[in-house]
């Protein structure tokens, strides 16, 4: 099957709601592709807000298809948890905590899948705990990832204004005809847009510089 046509592609399964579960399931609305997306966990959603930020990124699929094999001389199926169509081909990820990539069953399964991906070109990617400062951030700015909220035209004033290595806290204040929350949004969105920078390896702040991206 072409790559093109699992971006188009419904969930193979979707998650399920039972009486004391032990994962957070629920749906994100992603920038990427302007619709829900599912997760069947928080660190799911952590790989889908660092897809749905990541600018390389065009489409994002969960649950994408269904991976049957023989391996070891027994039938094996496995359904990936993401599949994402990216500038450098497809790229297919599954998600699991730190903890449990030790564990045989695991480590076999995401060997085989490796294997079957990588056998069509694609690269394959097991995402576990991500760096807790720039998973917040991102968690952070995606609140501001509406482009619909923001006024066009304060967006392009404040691409006009020179930002460069002005502090977070001040830059909110670089258009003295606009009110201030409604500038600290707009600049907000467009950290969310990659259109400016900062360093998300620390927690954002009122000292945090921004640049403008390269």
């Amino acid at each position: 099957m072409p790559a093109r046509s699992i971006e188009s592609a419904a969930p193979w399964r979707t998650f399920r709601w039972y009486m004391g579960q032990k994962h957070y399931s629920g749906t994100y609305w992603s920038a990427t592709v302007g619709d829900l997306v599912i997760y069947e966990s928080r660190l799911e959603l952590s790989r889908l807000l660092f897809a749905d930020f990541d600018a390389s990124v065009r489409g994002i699929v969960a649950q994408p298809f269904l991976l049957k094999t023989v391996a070891e001389g027994k039938v094996r199926k496995h359904i990936p948890d993401y599949f994402l169509a990216t500038e450098d081909g497809p790229v297919v990820v599954d998600v699991k905590p730190l903890r449990r990539l030790d564990d045989p069953v695991v480590a076999s399964t995401f060997a085989w899948t490796r294997h079957v991906v990588e056998e069509c070109g694609w690269r394959y990617e097991v995402w576990s705990d991500p760096p807790p400062a720039e998973l917040e951030n991102i968690r952070f700015l995606a609140g501001f990832r509406r482009e619909w909220l923001f006024c066009p035209e304060l967006l392009q004033e404040i691409r006009g204004v020179g930002l460069d290595g002005v502090p977070l806290g001040e830059a909110a204040r670089c258009l003295p005809g606009r009110e201030e929350e409604h500038v600290r949004a707009a600049i907000h969105h467009l950290l969310w847009k990659r259109e400016l920078r900062v360093d998300l390896t620390s927690p954002l702040g009122a000292s945090t510089l921004v640049g403008r991206a390269a």
